[in-house]
């Protein structure tokens, strides 16, 4: 196991010369030890990588495992897990800046299926009547894609604050999710 200090190291030496440019010697330097320290101790990159992988996935699950236990319906839950999908990817913003494949390394090595539990909580809100009909698979895949994603672009490259890209991001994605939402209205209105 990989400590915490060493993986702060590594996102250390992200920022500074992104995914392709991590070498165990610049994990090391971030981290103020020499490499040799690292060799002695048996550390690889490869470990070190599972490990920032390992951290996220645990975060993700942490993150929203309370949501998909709470009481309310679907569409409160919902808001709340897209919420708490913009807190991981703030706290992880470096490793996902690094690279856009990051949660499907992620799910190779840890097998967790990332878009499940937002699927879990679209099945609910349409049961409960909170969020209109959709294809609860496919609308879980644009909507994790779609919430981190731009959540990252909008963080990193045009340095937006946490609060103003999640809220303006939520509002948007939700209304599309609306019971007889104004989309809704405006195909029924053409079909008439």
């Amino acid at each position: 196991m990989i400590d915490e200090a060493l993986l702060d190291a590594a996102v250390v030496a992200l920022q500074d010369v992104g995914w392709k440019g991590l070498t165990l010697e610049r994990v090391a330097n971030a981290a103020g030890i020499s490499r040799v320290t690292l060799w002695r101790q048996g550390i690889t990159l490869e470990q070190i990588i599972e490990g920032l992988l390992i951290r996220l996935t645990n975060d993700y699950r942490a993150a929203l495992w309370p949501i998909l236990t709470a009481e309310g319906n679907g569409w409160t839950r919902l808001v709340a897990a897209l919420q708490a999908l913009c807190g991981v990817a703030e706290r992880h913003l470096p490793l996902l800046v690094a690279t856009d494949t990051i949660f499907h390394e992620a799910h190779i090595l840890t097998r967790t299926h990332f878009t499940e539990p937002l699927a879990r909580l679209l099945e609910d809100g349409m049961g409960d009547g909170s969020i209109r009909k959709v294809d609860r698979i496919e609308m879980a895949s644009v909507l994790f894609n779609t919430v981190c994603w731009t959540y990252v672009h909008m963080r990193a490259k045009h340095e937006w604050t946490q609060e103003r890209i999640s809220s303006l991001l939520l509002d948007l994605i939700m209304e599309g999710l609306t019971p007889h939402s104004p989309i809704e209205e405006k195909g029924n209105q053409h079909e008439q």
